[in-house]
């Protein structure tokens, strides 16, 4: 007899894809005896976009990339993009093992502005070396990963994994006290990663760093240097100075130019800067050649065939096989119903007698769990009670921190007031050094896409020149009104 239940051996290849924005890259890796091989590669712009486009057209467009590139494997792993992620950070009280899992989903419920129902939730736990525990919790659009999903099965495609590249370029180390800072640079953005005490502590997309001018790039080393010292002073006071290494993943001489630059930035910060290789990088790496390219496509098809768990994964749950089964069959033979009755009147019988015994097996555990049950319930009608006194945007302190990231950092301007009127229109006075520096200022205000119709009334002196602007404020740009 054949048995069903017999595990399936890993897979000996599979198929690693990044999307990042339209950029699709691909990794097909074979394993064999022990080692790994590359044994094709490509990278295409999709012309349609995943999320709006029919899944039917974007699938067939990923189909034909594939057929060029000579891909027929079907089995892939994912790296879904960094911007589609929403996080929450929280620490956890001291609670037992069997309640966290309950704490932290009342943590999401409040903390995201979707409700758990809308996202698929990953969680990456850490604790300090004092012992007090942390949680960042990711969430991602169900809709997102249902339509990738639908896309990716319209290429003919069997999808394993739904997964963050920058996660799988690099997870955290377990054993290790010490923290690593992770940046993975794109074609248009960087993703920042922190890991420390075990776990992911930050994670973000910083947009606008990467400048495009006259068709040759260049990544903002200045900028990233400030939003990484941001990013470290929001995490808690216990894991600041753990974080010492900075490792920067992404390809070509534009990553190694941005690498000399920021070097020396991140020495004033007190750490210092890695390249990764592949044999430096991976537990798996000996299982790779010296010259392999890191990618995260690479990294998510190395983990899925060594069949390491990813650190968050958000692949939609899917029917089991077992149930595809029943439903097919149980239409198709509805007709013996009708020559069964005697047997309907026994099952009814058995059904009654069984339900019985549920319902009184399901009194004792009520009885055993209501006391936490009503403890949770006087939580939730807090939380509805006081929810409408908060606002998570934080709308003022934002505007107030885009204000801030424009001013230099050398004082050669100063705001002396600032006001913000139902948080769209802002008006600033202040001094500066001299005309030059002001338009300095006000080109990085011009580069804010929340900020429109800046204006200078007034303006007065020449050193130093006293001056009054004002502008408007959009969340997601002036497009967005």
């Amino acid at each position: 007899m054949i048995d069903f239940l017999k595990k399936q051996r890993p897979p000996s290849s599979m198929l690693g894809l990044s999307l990042e924005g339209s950029r699709l890259e691909g990794v097909l890796l074979r394993r064999s005896n022990g080692s790994f091989r590359v044994q094709k590669t490509f990278s295409a712009s999709l012309a349609l976009n995943p999320l709006n486009a029919d899944p039917e057209l974007v699938g067939r467009e990923i189909r034909n990339h594939l057929e060029q590139a000579d891909i027929h494997e079907r089995r892939c792993a994912v790296c879904i993009p960094l911007s589609w992620a929403l996080t929450v950070q929280t620490k956890i009280p001291t609670l037992p093992e069997e309640d966290i899992a309950s704490f932290l989903q009342i943590e999401a419920e409040r903390g995201f502005p979707y409700g758990p129902e809308a996202l698929n939730i990953s969680t990456s736990r850490y604790r300090s070396a004092e012992g007090d525990q942390y949680a960042t919790l990711v969430g991602v659009p169900r809709n997102h990963a249902l339509q990738l999903d639908n896309v990716l099965r319209a290429a003919r495609l069997r999808p394993l994994s739904f997964t963050l590249g920058i996660t799988a370029l690099q997870s955290p180390a377990k054993d290790s006290p010490e923290g690593a800072v992770t940046l993975a640079i794109t074609e248009e953005t960087v993703n920042l990663q922190v890991t420390c005490g075990g776990g992911v502590a930050a994670l973000r997309t910083l947009e606008g760093v990467v400048d495009s001018e006259a068709g040759q790039k260049s990544i903002y080393a200045d900028v990233i240097a400030r939003e990484l010292r941001i990013t470290l002073g929001q995490l808690p006071v216990e894991f600041r100075d753990r974080v010492r290494t900075v490792r920067i993943f992404g390809r070509g001489e534009l990553v190694q130019q941005f690498a000399n630059d920021f070097t020396p930035r991140a020495a004033a910060m007190g750490m210092h800067v890695e390249l990764p290789s592949a044999r430096s990088t991976y537990a798996f790496a000996k299982a790779l050649p010296p010259e392999t390219e890191i990618s995260p496509a690479l990294s998510v098809a190395a983990g899925a065939l060594m069949g390491a768990k990813p650190l968050f994964e958000f692949l939609p749950p899917k029917i089991s096989s077992w149930q595809q089964l029943t439903t097919r069959f149980s239409s198709k033979k509805l007709v013996w119903a009708g020559a069964s009755a005697g047997s309907v009147a026994l099952i009814v019988v058995g059904a009654f007698l069984i339900q019985q015994w549920q319902l009184s097996r399901w009194g004792s555990e009520w009885a055993a769990m209501e006391p936490k049950v009503r403890e949770l319930d006087t939580m939730q009608q807090q939380i509805r009670q006081f929810r409408p006194w908060f606002d998570d945007s934080f709308r003022s302190l934002t505007i107030l921190r885009k204000l801030t990231e424009a001013f230099p950092e050398d004082g050669t301007v100063s705001a002396k007031t600032l006001e913000i009127r139902d948080l769209t229109s802002v008006t600033c006075s202040g001094t500066a050094r001299d005309s030059a520096a002001l338009l300095k200022m006000f080109d990085q205000l011009r580069s804010k896409k929340e900020i429109f119709e800046l204006k200078l009334p007034q303006s007065k002196g020449e050193s130093p020149l006293q001056f009054t602007f004002n502008f408007q404020w959009a969340e997601g740009g002036a497009n967005a009104n």
